[in-house]
């Protein structure tokens, strides 16, 4: 199969090292100072996992040599989706495949409304994964997962021949039957804990360390959770259990990307993750007065940088 992947950073770079590293057809969808890099120094990966390097990767700039792809991964930040579509659509064809990595959930709305139900599968991936200034790719955790599958959770032919193309890659690449589920259980955990590490300015376990700091861990959770349940999410029960159980056993040092970003002083994805969820609870009538102190933590960060003029 014929992959494109929009951009070669963190994520993209990553998992479209370890299908090259296969031996799969892969070109990244970049900007120019990306391909730059690139063609200079060559797409670079330090892995607990085994490093990887190549040379000259395919790479293309937008509306350059265009020609459909048989799946589109997309692992921009949710700030960038909109741009993202643009780019891609020269490349989607009728039986193109668009793969969303993208936390959250709202992005499923927007790539459907570009391309159509039937295009768009459902996809989410684990991982702990930076892109240096110079352009490296430095991967640190255990977990390096890349979970996909149909929405309506068919095995329908065209997922099990994807399955086949990531079979046997360096990284576990799963197809799930209940990927929209998996999905909302991502987005339960990864609000929870960018908004408690962002909130805190710290990594988790210095957090959950004090009684104060477990207390809203827990009153976060909670609200995120009942948030999502109102709106009809698929949380499998004990889902919320669950979350909490993995906050307690997540390494000490971890960090949120969320968190990471505002390290850098970089845009974030507050409202993607955070305002979503409070425009639903607004409308639903419910109180969620930690999720509303992390989103305004967040607008307060971004409002610091001097009205986005910082914010890259």
């Amino acid at each position: 199969m014929k992959i494109l992947i929009v951009g070669a950073g963190a994520i993209g770079g990553y998992f479209g090292g370890r299908l090259l590293e296969k031996g799969e057809d892969v070109t990244f969808l970049v900007r120019e100072n990306r391909k730059q890099q690139l063609r200079s120094n060559g797409l670079v990966v330090e892995s607990i996992h085994g490093d990887m390097r190549f040379a000259e990767p395919k790479t293309v700039l937008s509306g350059e040599n265009v020609e459909p792809f048989d799946v589109v991964l997309v692992s921009t930040k949710s700030y960038h989706l909109d741009g993202a579509v643009e780019d891609i659509r020269p490349y989607v064809g009728n039986e193109t495949m668009i793969l969303p990595l993208l936390n959250g959930i709202a992005h499923l709305d927007v790539l459907i409304e570009a391309f159509g139900t039937e295009k768009v599968i459902g996809g989410l991936c684990f991982i702990e994964t930076t892109l240096t200034q110079d352009g490296k790719i430095i991967q640190t955790s255990p977990i390096h997962d890349l979970v996909f599958g149909e929405r309506n959770d068919e095995k329908t032919e065209r997922i099990l021949q994807l399955e086949e193309t990531f079979n046997g890659t360096k990284a576990s690449f799963r197809l799930s039957e209940k990927i929209e589920q998996e999905m909302w259980h991502k987005y339960l955990f990864i609000t929870s804990l960018s908004g408690i590490t962002s909130l805190f300015r710290s990594p988790i376990g210095p957090i959950r360390e004090k009684e104060h700091g477990w207390k809203t861990i827990e009153g976060l959770v909670n609200e995120t959770a009942a948030i999502m349940e109102k709106i009809g999410a698929p949380l499998a029960a004990g889902a919320m259990e669950a979350t909490l159980g993995r906050m307690k056993e997540i390494g000490h040092g971890m960090k949120s990307s969320l968190q990471r970003d505002m390290e850098k002083s970089l845009l974030t994805e507050g409202d993607h993750l955070f305002g979503y969820l409070l425009e639903n609870a607004e409308k639903l009538g419910l109180a969620a007065p930690i999720l509303s102190a992390i989103y305004g933590n967040v607008k307060i960060y971004e409002n610091g940088l001097g009205a986005g003029k910082n914010l890259r």
